[in-house]
């Protein structure tokens, strides 16, 4: 625990500077690879530069919080996020934007994990639960804002504006600088054995599923709701930037509204039920996505942002769960890590889908997959006590 919390609205920041990562710029993305004189099916590589360091870089910096300080791990991570931000907007070809987008990727690959790990730190049960739920609502929020924000900008200005919101990082790194105050790091002992522990961690069969489902869960976010359905907006309905971010701004409501009760709904219903139902919304709701009329689309987002706004809150409290202290950053930062592969994964994979199908044939497909994937999960009940009724 530190000797003292942190702010509320300091650990909001860091998490709304970190979403900032790949929000502001999914509803202009076609007008980007238009400019730079790529084919808009490539908006994936996009998308997924930014989130590639994360595999690696997001367990590598919750290991080193928990070494160092949340702190001193941080400050540096938000300025190399804001600095590489600014410069990707001024690329000239789609190469240096994906190089910029990279190396922004290396620091942003901590700060949501980071902003949990303030949380759990400390606080403790149901509100933990709730402030947790709260962290999680104003990524529902900013996820809902920011498209519309770059669509907006990107019309009234031009894309290349959108990057200038890429400072906010970097006002935020003063603020943590500032205000922030660490604990002394945990004794974590050689790294070697900080690792072995870590591991023994994740490979409990509770904590190991949520890792799982945290991957696949942002997986079909980035690669079916960031990457496919601006696309599908775009090709099927003619809906220009500011209406696509318009439309992906509808989940706002109604995630921000779960997120906001999931601790009622934890003290009601246990955690691992709340994440099964979840996987079923999901894929109906991009089933309905992919085949329906304009209404029907825009209700199944509102559908879809009431699952995201329970599902995530809880996947974040269950990883956290019964792990000591001198580990939490780095088993949360492993979640944290396999939630960066789904994000590169996603947007990639449906990259090569879309030159094969349509951008509904890709939604219902993948949201019968998982339904599938669902069923088994919820049979296999890896997450519920047997005793559970």
């Amino acid at each position: 625990m530190t000797d003292r919390r942190p702010a509320r609205t300091l650990v909001f920041a860091i998490t709304a500077a970190g979403l900032l990562n790949n929000s502001v710029l999914v509803s202009s993305t076609p007008e980007i690879l238009r400019a730079l004189g790529q084919p808009v099916e490539r908006a994936g590589l996009v998308v997924a530069a930014g989130a590639l360091p994360g595999i690696l870089m997001a367990p590598a910096v919750g290991f080193l919080a928990d070494r160092l300080g949340r702190r001193r791990v941080l400050v540096p991570c938000l300025v190399v996020f804001g600095v590489f931000g600014l410069l990707a907007g001024l690329s000239p070809t789609l190469g240096w934007l994906l190089a910029a987008r990279i190396a922004q990727g290396f620091g942003a690959a901590g700060l949501i994990n980071l902003a949990v790990v303030l949380i759990v730190d400390s606080w403790q049960g149901l509100d933990r639960a709730a402030l947790i739920g709260q962290n999680s609502a104003v990524i529902t929020v900013a996820v809902a804002i920011y498209p519309v924000v770059g669509g907006a900008t990107t019309e009234l200005f031009g894309w290349r504006w959108i990057f200038v919101l890429y400072a906010m990082p970097l006002v935020v790194a003063g603020l943590v600088g500032l205000n922030l105050v660490d604990g002394p790091p945990a004794t974590v002992g050689r790294v070697r054995d900080q690792a072995r522990e870590t591991l023994a961690e994740v490979s409990r069969p509770a904590t190991a599923t949520v890792v799982l489902l945290g991957g696949l869960v942002f997986l079909i976010m980035f690669g079916l709701f960031l990457t496919v359905l601006p696309i599908h907006l775009d090709h099927r309905f003619g809906l220009g930037p500011t209406k696509r971010g318009l439309v992906a701004a509808v989940p706002a409501l109604t995630s921000t509204v779960s997120a906001l009760v999931v601790a009622r709904a934890r003290a009601r219903v246990h955690a691992g039920w709340l994440v099964y139902a979840g996987l079923g919304v999901f894929a109906c709701t991009f089933v309905v996505m992919g085949v329906g009329p304009l209404w029907a689309l825009v209700a199944a987002t509102a559908v879809y942002g009431l699952a995201e706004g329970l599902t995530i809150p809880t996947m974040q409290d269950l990883v956290a769960s019964d792990v000591p202290d001198h580990l939490r950053g780095s088993v949360i930062a492993v979640w944290t890590g396999s939630v960066r592969i789904g994000q590169t994964i996603g947007p990639v994979g449906v990259t090569l889908a879309l030159g094969v199908f349509s951008t509904g044939s890709v939604l219902v497909l993948a949201g019968v997959v998982l339904l599938g994937v669902s069923v088994v999960t919820t049979a296999a009940r890896t997450l519920v006590p047997r005793t559970d009724g």
